[in-house]
């Protein structure tokens, strides 16, 4: 079999992450949902690859991710992975997966083991903080997802900003850090006040990845579909066309991961303050 100009290259991990967040060198990071996307995102440079359960909407149909399941998930890390020769992969863990520390262990064994995933991402502040400190502890490396959580979306009331309020602020901040110490290898902020994740990466020892949470987060993070623009409906504010100006898949992947590492995305119109 041939290998492929990426499967020469070193294999990103959590130290490169860290290493990169030392040195103020942001890093990219986009989903994907299948192998032969995500041999086009691996190609074009994104250290960082995400399954999401963001495949409930964009790739099912659904309107929340909700109904997505463990077995999508599985079968979706999996073929990603396939795909997958230099980023390291990412996946969610979805919707009532994690409840428990025993079923949290099962759950994420299963995306390593069948998914081929380097690392799992979970939903939640302080009350993950057991589930965390016991999957770290047997081995798997943790990202902790703070803000909008898309899970939780009704009981957020929608789809909306989190942490203008001053004690939600504190609250975020506080669970970050309490998470930090848990043992999470990273954290994903999602929808909050550009400030408050300026505020918060600087702060925090493991980097940081943003969403509509302004430029200063160590990395960012877009759902695929949204900034190739074939994402049926309304685009995020946070997002932007990558497509615009260029005549390939791979150069908006290229393009997108340039404005990253640059600086240039997020503007101030894909902000919230």
């Amino acid at each position: 079999m041939a290998v492929t100009a990426s499967q020469t290259l070193p294999q990103i991990t959590i130290n490169t992450l860290r290493e990169m967040k030392t040195r103020g060198e942001k890093f990219a990071c986009l989903t994907a949902y299948d192998a032969s996307l995500a041999q086009v995102v691996d190609t074009a440079g994104v250290e960082v690859i995400l399954v999401g359960d963001s495949l409930g909407m964009v790739v099912q149909g659904h309107n929340s991710t909700l109904p997505v399941t463990m077995d999508d998930m599985v079968y979706h890390s999996a073929c990603v992975s396939r795909g997958c020769h230099q980023s390291l992969l990412m996946t969610d863990m979805p919707f009532m997966s994690y409840t428990t520390v025993e079923q949290a262990l099962h759950n994420a064994a299963r995306l390593m083991q069948e998914g081929g995933a380097h690392m799992v991402k979970l939903e939640g502040g302080a009350v993950q903080v057991e589930v965390v400190r016991q999957l770290v502890a047997r081995g798997i490396p943790v990202c902790a997802h703070l803000g909008l959580q898309p899970q939780s979306v009704h009981k957020l009331g929608g789809y909306r900003v989190q942490g203008r309020e001053t004690h939600v602020a504190q609250k975020m901040q506080e669970d970050a850090y309490a998470l930090q110490a848990a043992g999470a290898d990273m954290l994903l902020l999602e929808c909050v006040p550009a400030t408050l994740a300026e505020e918060i990466t600087k702060t925090m020892d493991i980097p940081v990845i943003g969403i509509g949470a302004g430029p200063a987060c160590d990395a960012q993070v877009l759902v695929l579909y949204d900034m190739l623009d074939i994402t049926h409906g309304k685009r995020p504010k946070f997002s932007r066309n990558f497509m615009q100006g260029n005549a390939s898949l791979q150069g908006a992947i290229e393009a997108y991961v340039r404005a990253v590492k640059s600086g240039s995305f997020p503007a101030a119109e894909h902000t919230f303050n």
